[in-house]
């Protein structure tokens, strides 16, 4: 029997049930007269028609728990759910008031997480059942997550009872964790206390993130009166704090100033209409009483205890006020002041709207002009006093002397006048004053135009791209959720593991010189950590392969994978000779070969080789593509030996010690790194910090050691900028820069010079010059190095889409074993599409930094390569191949 059964009613009153199915045999027809009958083996009463809704209910669940059954082997994930439309009664949508709002609340959702089926987990189906809920049942923590993604229940029941199918606690803290588990209502389940045993403190259970306890009771009553209670309670509660954001985003697209503040005048929210009219921002203004603020003495006397009087009273006051702007000038406002009462019928908040008068739209922009021309004078009288800070005066000490004159109540603020005169206006100031400035003569349009650009200039993250969350591809998402953030600050009990070396970084991150011959303080454990390693190889002793295939090193399409194969794995060892032998980095930094082949085996010892993809083998990789960069006739006119000395060795240990997981899953794992480096660049801080630490570690491998301190500064600062600028969370913020500070004032150069007899290849003189200008190209090149794969030739670039995967399936795999929170979900061996990953890849963060680097540095292999293995990752998605290649190739 598959489907659920049907239920006719004659004229006669008679009663027929079918199943649905099986509606052509006529021995399963059932019919229940005004006695009693029996019903698919149930023995029920024909005048009980209360009840045979619900033993029809139970009959087809039943049937589907003996097929889901069948199917546990296969599958951790019970599709099921409760079919109150046909088997209960219909629930239809709940209106719900909050204040003046009118809501509909559509039925309750509920999903039940039990490890195993018992007479619990039955206790709250029916329940559900009963209360007209949705319910869906989960067995593991995987599936119950995937569902509550899906369908975003508004109850969750988590069975705490038997901890060898999951971790309770652990999987409310991952729920929690996502965007919809904040307003989720989350019930635990605990077994019974026995009579002896002492009432336990739920204090534990509310920290891990549960909303109540409910202690092991399978009686239906029981489960229905506790899911009823959650409903008027906190489900409907949570449900109104939802409804709260459409308020606050209408309140901060207001264009009216509004300012609600506690009974006790204590600021708790300004709108962004009121930050552009008084000229504060909001952490400014937050947690502030009123009488903190400057006053305008133009008001009269007694009306602010008028104001108070009046709104003290419960009554709404209206009417003109002048208030002072930070800037220190006096506008004129119609402020509307309403009392809010809250409970105990006590007044809890004041709202204030407030517009500007007439012709204070210009008063506010004026300010600036009026300085101007202020400054202009007091240059020309006296040239002599002029400022030091080249001519940015700030206006509002001037504004504020300017309206102190002869006012004996605003002497009391000329202290906060002196701080604003000593102000140093950093340029966004000067953009945002200029802009101000032009709105006074714009049009509407355009002055409305300008607001947004403020509105964008004053964010704190001016070159991130805002990623719409509604329509996205989850593997655009996923790869920028785990690649440009630190994670989700959640730190949990299950610590991530590193090896000795790698903790040993906690004690000291700097280099330890002592002297300026470069006598170094050993550290015991450092050196224990490739004390063992024999006498590096001489570049004579490279296998004869490996000496062949660098032959071509200097090719971008040279094999890295051939040179790991014959080296044994060591790769780094014998490219980072060839290459700075070829440089002459022993030359530069008055090493001997010995020395830098020591130090290139300590480096590359400290790569685990366990690593699908952050190995040596990577590093050696950077180091080839930098290598090649620096060769490009645009790049080497640009940069001078101390930059490409510095882009070498930045190559070679920017991922030293890389445990092959991220820095979101370090965070979320509260590792002793996460912890030492504060959640931010965790590992592009140690790979740099390790890296100076194993090379002061043995005079025998310290590069360093002969080189003059001043010099050894300049160039130490090099690398470690270098190496965090592999950092993904500030990767747009290098690219725009590029793009702004040297393609674009490049690209006007060209223009100009097209008839002049001036090769490509040079670098035009303001930029070489500019340290801000190299540092950029820099930073550039040690990025693109870093993620070139997909510029590589078409086998090379499969390959290394593998190994990252494998890298990240491995950091799934053991977030979920350890129950932190998944950084990139779609990154499941089990259902991950490699091609849609490196889709995303390219499209997001790729294609837009190649066009760049190769407009600077002029590489059409490169991007040949990459459109062609653009559009073999597209034929592989558009055929639904989730592998590395078709199955024709396999």
């Amino acid at each position: 029997m598959g489907c659920a059964p049907s239920i006719h009613v004659s004229q006669s009153g008679v009663i027929y049930c079918r199943d649905s199915d099986e509606s052509n045999s006529p021995h399963q027809t059932t019919t229940i007269s005004q006695g009693t009958a029996t019903v698919h083996g149930f023995f029920i009463k024909a005048d009980a028609a209360e009840s045979l809704p619900s033993m029809l209910a139970y009959q087809s669940r039943a049937t589907r728990t003996s097929s889901r059954r069948e199917k546990r082997e296969n599958s951790n994930c019970i599709e099921a759910e409760t079919q109150t439309s046909h088997t209960s009664v219909k629930v239809a949508s709940t209106e719900v008031r909050f204040g003046p709002m009118r809501l509909i609340q559509d039925p309750f959702q509920v999903l039940l997480i039990f490890g195993k089926e018992d007479s619990q987990s039955d206790g709250f189906w029916w329940a559900c059942d009963k209360a007209g809920y949705k319910c869906n049942i989960a067995r593991t923590p995987e599936s119950a997550l995937e569902y509550f993604l899906e369908k975003h229940h508004e109850i969750i029941i988590i069975d705490n009872r038997h901890t060898k199918y999951f971790h309770a606690e652990a999987l409310c803290k991952s729920i929690r964790a996502t965007n919809p588990g904040e307003n989720t209502v989350i019930l635990v389940v605990v077994p019974q206390m026995c009579n002896d045993q002492e009432e336990t403190s739920v204090l534990s259970i509310l920290n891990a993130g549960f909303n109540r306890r409910y202690i092991e009771n399978p009686n239906v009553t029981a489960c229905y009166n506790e899911l009823i209670q959650l409903e008027h309670g906190e489900v409907r509660s949570q449900f109104k704090l939802r409804a709260c954001s459409s308020i606050f985003a209408a309140l901060e697209h207001c264009q009216e100033a509004i300012e609600i503040t506690s009974e006790d005048h204590i600021i708790q929210y300004v709108n962004p209409a009121f930050e552009h009219m008084m000229g504060y921002q909001k952490g400014e203004l937050i947690g502030k009483e009123l009488t903190e603020l400057p006053k305008s003495d133009k008001n009269k006397v007694d009306l602010l205890d008028t104001i108070n009087t009046c709104i003290k009273k419960g009554k709404e006051w209206q009417g003109i006020y002048y208030a002072r702007r930070k800037a220190g000038d006096n506008i004129q406002q119609d402020v509307t002041v309403t009392p809010v009462v809250g409970q105990g019928g006590k007044i809890k908040h004041f709202v204030s709207i407030k517009k500007l008068c007439n012709d204070s739209h210009k008063q506010i922009y004026n300010v600036q002009s009026d300085e101007k021309s202020t400054e202009e004078n007091s240059d020309s009288q006296s040239l002599r006093h002029k400022d030091r800070r080249k001519g940015s005066i700030d206006v509002r000490s001037i504004t504020s002397k300017r309206s102190d004159a002869g006012s004996s109540h605003n002497r009391r603020h000329s202290s906060m006048a002196r701080i604003h005169s000593m102000t140093i206006e950093a340029p966004i100031t000067k953009v945002i004053n200029i802009i101000n400035t032009a709105q006074e003569t714009s049009p509407v349009t355009v002055a409305e135009a300008l607001d947004r650009v403020l509105e964008i200039l004053r964010t704190t993250e001016l070159y991130s791209p805002q990623l719409s969350t509604k329509d996205d591809d989850p593997h655009t998402s996923d790869l920028v959720g785990g690649l440009m953030t630190d994670g989700l600050r959640r730190l949990s009990s299950n610590e991530y593991i590193f090896s000795k070396t790698c903790r040993q970084i906690e004690k000291s991150d700097a280099l330890l010189w002592t002297s300026l011959d470069g006598q170094i303080e050993e550290e015991p454990d450092l050196q224990q950590s490739h004390s063992h390693l024999a006498i590096p190889v001489a570049f004579g002793d490279i296998p004869p392969r490996a000496a062949e295939l660098l032959a071509d090193e200097d090719n971008w399409d040279f094999n890295i994978f051939e040179l790991e194969a014959v080296t044994n794995k060591r790769p780094l060892l014998y490219l980072g000779l060839k290459i700075m032998t070829q440089f002459g980095v022993c030359g530069f930094l008055n090493c001997s070969e010995v020395t830098l082949r020591s130090w290139l085996q300590v480096i590359e010892t400290n790569y685990h080789a366990s690593n699908s993809y952050h190995n040596s083998t990577h590093a050696a990789d950077v180091l080839h593509a930098t290598a090649y960069f620096l060769r490009k006739d645009r790049v080497k006119g640009c940069l001078d030996e101390m930059d490409e000395v510095a882009a070498l060795i930045a190559a070679t240990v920017h991922d030293v010690d890389h445990p092959g997981r991220t820095n979101s899953f370090l965070c979320n794992a509260g590792s002793e790194l996460a912890v030492l480096y504060n959640d931010t660049a965790v590992l592009e801080s140690h790979h740099a910090a390790l890296a100076f630490q194993l090379t002061a570690g043995d005079n025998k491998s310290n590069i360093f050691k002969n080189i003059e301190r001043n010099m050894f500064r300049t160039l130490r600062q090099a690398i470690i900028d270098m190496v965090l600028a592999t950092e993904m969370t500030k990767h747009f913020e290098h690219v725009n820069k590029f793009v702004n500070s040297i393609n674009k004032p490049m690209s006007s150069i060209e223009e100009t010079s097209l008839n002049s007899e001036s090769s490509d290849g040079e670098c035009p003189s303001g930029i070489k010059n500019a340290m801000e200008n190299r540092l950029l190209i820099k930073r550039m090149l040690i990025k693109c190095a870093d993620v070139a794969n997909p510029c590589r030739p078409i086998n090379h670039c499969i390959e290394w889409a593998g190994r990252i995967s494998e890298e990240y399936f491995a950091q799934t795999d053991e977030e979920k074993s350890q129950g932190l929170p998944v950084v990139m979900p779609v990154f499941d061996r089990n259902t991950c599409s490699i091609p849609k990953s490196q889709i995303s890849f390219i499209d997001y963060f790729i294609n837009d930094m190649f066009d760049a680097w190769d407009a600077f540095a002029n590489l059409p292999n490169l991007i040949h390569h990459l459109a062609e293995n653009y559009k073999y990752w597209k034929s592989l998605d558009e055929s639904n191949y989730k592998g590395l290649r078709p199955p024709s190739d396999l």
